[in-house]
């Protein structure tokens, strides 16, 4: 039960009461994150044009990617219905269960290549309020083992997004 009366169907502008009956349709409910930022339509607008651009289209870092970064992130903040929520995405998009109980599990469990893991441990350095401290070498590292400066940039957004969308979870009692 959240902690704030959240925003029912009927209270939503009309342009999010049409997403909303969309996703109604398609799964028979709303998450609670959806009812919370649609209490505000910039909040609202702000955070879908995020997921379209980072996590719904494809770009480029692999949806298995952005997933285990989406569980591995959510799960460091401790935001458990993030967690459920992108369990199920993941599978949704392809990765078996034992694939997301190696994310559960941590960034050593997970069967990936050596530099995939090196991004997702860079990801979740990323995540700590002393990310501050990051240097050059840091990103020197990430780009030795293969990847891009636009891939790195994609990945550090992802991180950057599931620090905010678990902040608002978690404050407002989300999923309890």
């Amino acid at each position: 039960m959240a902690y704030i009366k959240l925003c029912t169907l009927e209270e939503m502008e009309p342009t999010i009461k049409v997403k909303a009956e969309e996703i109604l349709e398609k799964t028979g409910k709303l998450g609670e994150i959806f009812e919370l930022i649609a209490l505000n339509p910039d909040i609202y607008n702000a955070t879908d044009n995020m997921v379209q651009a980072y996590l719904l289209k494809e770009t480029l870092l692999p949806y298995s990617t952005k997933e285990r970064i989406a569980l591995l992130i959510s799960i460091d903040n401790g935001c458990t219905m993030c967690v459920d929520v992108h369990k199920n995405i993941a599978k949704m998009l392809g990765m078996s269960e034992a694939q997301v109980e190696e994310v559960l599990d941590g960034v050593d469990s997970i069967q990936c290549e050596e530099s995939e893991k090196a991004l997702l441990k860079f990801c979740i350095r990323a995540s700590q309020k002393d990310s501050y401290k990051m240097m050059q070498e840091d990103i020197d590292a990430i780009k030795a083992v293969g990847y891009s400066e636009a891939q790195i940039l994609e990945a550090v957004a992802i991180t950057g997004y599931f620090n905010y969308i678990n902040t608002l979870s978690n404050v407002f009692g989300l999923g309890k």
